[in-house]
């Protein structure tokens, strides 16, 4: 398995991608950390789900916009594994409100929930990972920032800067043996999808902007998150991946 012996933390692993993604690396060896901000229910079930693939779970309520508790939580997962391996910094999310009509409260919250987050995380777990001299950080952007989304103003700002820091990071890290690379899907079927995008644009995005036809599914994202945080690619860092049918090809 590729991932045996690893300790793996994502953030927002309660549902959805990031839960999807914490099964996967589960099912290749990892032991999992299950960070939520807001239901514990569906964390547990989360955890459950790892367990019963013989992998442990631990599941941490955290705030990942706020220092303290990113702290806490990384503490709690070296003192309970004993090291770190992964971090996926998976939690965010992506409002739709016209440009003109963001209040400042908006536009800060956006930018915390999507972009400072990563910066906390990463940073804290740096401070755990760099003894080892080894660690994967990944990133999960979007390509609305890459080519920016209408309504989506202060979310491709935020994502837009999630792929600088992870280049810049990237470069920084290097010397104490980390990798840092960034995932960057398109607009993927999940719950929240559906209940935020009209029907009507979501067909009209398949049909005429995505040459594979269809929308991302959780699947097409975590096999590529599994390989960045495997020895596999460990010679590859300060990279930028869409995963998005052929959206932004060019």
């Amino acid at each position: 398995m590729r991932l045996s012996g690893k300790v793996a933390v994502v953030t927002g692993s309660s549902r959805g991608i990031g839960r999807e993604i914490a099964l996967a690396m589960a099912r290749e060896g990892a032991d999992m950390v299950i960070n939520y901000s807001r239901s514990k229910t569906d964390a547990e079930e989360s955890a459950t789900q790892v367990k019963a693939l013989g992998k442990r779970a631990l599941v941490v309520k955290a705030d990942v916009t706020d220092r303290p508790q990113v702290e806490d939580m990384m503490k709690r997962v070296v003192e309970e594994f004993g090291h770190m391996d992964v971090l996926v910094n998976n939690a965010g999310g992506f409002p739709i409100k016209p440009f003109q009509s963001v209040t400042d409260s908006e536009w800060e919250h956006v930018i915390k929930l999507d972009l400072t987050s990563v910066f906390l995380c990463s940073q804290v777990a740096f401070s755990h990972m760099r003894s080892q001299r080894s660690g994967s950080i990944i990133n999960i952007s979007s390509v609305s920032g890459l080519v920016g989304a209408v309504g989506m103003v202060p979310y491709s700002a935020a994502k837009g800067g999630v792929m600088g820091l992870t280049k810049a990071l990237a470069r920084e890290v290097a010397s104490s043996g980390l990798t840092v690379n960034a995932i960057a899907p398109g607009i993927i079927e999940t719950d929240t999808t559906l209940d935020v995008f009209p029907e009507a644009a979501l067909k009209a995005y398949v049909t005429y902007q995505v040459p594979l036809g269809r929308l991302g599914r959780a699947e097409d994202v975590v096999g590529l998150t599994v390989f960045l945080a495997s020895n596999e690619a460990r010679y590859i860092t300060g990279q930028v991946y869409a995963v998005d049918g052929g959206f932004t090809m060019q």
